[in-house]
């Protein structure tokens, strides 16, 4: 008999077909441990692709960058422009304009909604003629490049499962984040840094601004090799990424190379992924301690690029500063670059609140469009403004023409997007007089979703992973390509 149907005729079926893909996952890890063994590149000249292999079809977008400003940005102070409600100033708001949309508790006790006018005026900007606040002066300037999206809904009214809304695809935690899709769908341009980073800037517009949880960057039921990576603006970039005293990089490597032959061992009796995640996790690692330095000093940028970005661009954590790390990231082939931006959430002092938080983030978002623009990045770029919902047409408490605030409302909201695909100098979308709700192409939560994987070559109904017994996709079961917002 063949010594390899004797071999076989020992097991059984399953132990068989075991000890072959175990065989098959020692293949794998050892790529883990050494990508040059199997001829793979570590530079971003080469493309590291994910589950997918490939795009579904032709991408316009290679990478994204999101501006997520957490809070709730108030779209009637910024780009929703409604010089009617000037003449209702203080008058109630209609049950007819209501229409029995719940509140949340801020103002569901109040005895009247009063309607508040915008304090700020609005100007035509670009050659489109859109009216954009005069608290963005910087952003008016590149409206041009910008498709400003006036129809936003979404069905949460409180930040965190609205913020878990727009970042998951679902109100309730556990699910993958956006990011996280991505690097598991497309995978990493350098094996050298991460394929999704996250830049947290903290304002200065409130002192107790709300926290940020890591799950909103987490992989969910993905495997943990695809959460976000976040990169600190003190000490070190990321934790424990430095050797500690004692230890040069010949014994962090030879400490790596046993541990990862002690994993493999337990692999092959486990054959558990999270072991494979936690192999390539220390092998990233090793290789981001000569990357990431490199991304992070900034001695070699122009002066007229600080300019270009602001006053804050020096300091370290400022938006500013985070938005030009942004640029940084995507032109080293990071895929997906999340940075939040806190303190939106103006229940009151409105005004004076949103003046600073405008302060600190209009001129580096436009010196964003502006600076990917001109390094010819921009049109495969794809980047994004918005946070997770807008603010309410009536005053929080009594109504002051110089000093009000807003609730939240996730009837209507304005977001921008530009580059990557997207057709700029447009506006998508129309809410009614009282900028309380869509009247005309609405875009959802899972619309928009849909529409920023299909511009990085994704079918949003394609990308799934089964979990539990069902199939999950980021936008669950329902979402439409907008196809008007495309290029």
């Amino acid at each position: 008999m063949d010594e390899i149907l004797q071999e076989a005729d020992r097991y059984s079926r399953r132990q068989l077909l075991t000890r072959l893909s175990l065989g098959l996952g020692a293949v794998a890890l050892s790529s883990l441990l050494d990508p040059k063994l199997f001829g793979a590149e570590t530079s971003t000249a080469s493309t590291f692709h994910g589950a997918l292999k490939a795009p579904h079809f032709a991408p316009k977008a290679k990478r994204v960058i999101y501006l997520f400003q957490s809070g709730g940005p108030s779209h009637l102070d910024l780009f929703d422009y409604k010089p009617k409600l000037d003449a209702l100033y203080g008058q109630d708001l209609p049950a007819s304009v209501r229409q029995g949309q719940r509140l949340t508790g801020f103002t569901s006790g109040q005895a009247t909604l009063p309607i508040i006018p915008s304090k700020f005026g609005f100007k035509p900007s670009g050659k489109s003629g859109v009216h954009i606040s005069d608290l963005l002066p910087h952003t008016s300037k590149v409206v041009d490049d910008l498709c400003l999206v006036r129809s936003m809904h979404t069905e949460a009214i409180n930040h965190d499962p609205a913020i878990t809304y727009m970042q998951t695809g679902s109100q309730l935690p556990g699910r993958p984040s956006m990011g996280s899709w991505i690097d598991y769908g497309l995978g990493s341009e350098n094996s050298d840094l991460p394929a999704f980073v996250v830049l947290i800037s903290k304002g200065k517009a409130r002192a107790g601004a709300q926290g940020l949880l890591a799950r909103l960057w987490g992989s969910g039921f993905l495997p943990t090799r695809h959460q976000g990576v976040k990169l600190r603006s003190k000490g070190d970039p990321i934790l424990y990424l430095s050797n500690p005293d004692g230890i040069d990089p010949a014994a962090r490597r030879d400490m790596l190379d046993g541990i990862g032959k002690l994993n493999a061992m337990r692999h092959a009796s486990l054959a558990d992924p999270e072991i494979e995640t936690r192999i390539a996790q220390y092998e990233l690692a090793y290789r981001m301690q000569s990357s990431v330095p490199e991304l992070m000093d900034l001695k070699n940028e122009l002066q007229s690029t600080y300019d270009l970005y602001g006053p804050d661009a020096r300091t370290p954590g400022t938006y500013a500063a985070n938005a030009l790390l942004a640029r940084r990231l995507v032109e080293r082939g990071v895929r997906f670059v999340q940075l939040y931006h806190r303190d939106w959430d103006q229940h009151d002092n409105l005004p004076g609140q949103l003046s600073i938080n405008c302060k600190e983030t209009d001129q580096p978002s436009a010196a964003l469009i502006t600076d990917l623009k001109q390094r010819g990045l921009l049109d495969e770029t794809l980047v994004i403004w918005g946070g997770e919902f807008g603010r309410t047409v009536y005053a929080q408490g009594g109504a002051s023409k110089d000093n009000y605030g807003r609730d939240h409302h996730g009837r209507c909201f304005s977001i921008w997007m530009a580059g990557g695909g997207i057709k700029p100098g447009i506006v998508h979308g129309e809410t009614d007089d009282f900028g309380y709700s869509v009247v005309k192409d609405p875009v959802h939560v899972h619309d928009l979703n849909a529409t920023i994987l299909h511009c990085l070559g994704i079918d949003h109904e394609r990308l799934t992973f089964k979990f539990q017994g069902r199939h999950y996709r980021l936008t669950d079961v329902s979402g439409s390509v907008v196809k008007p917002l495309l290029a």
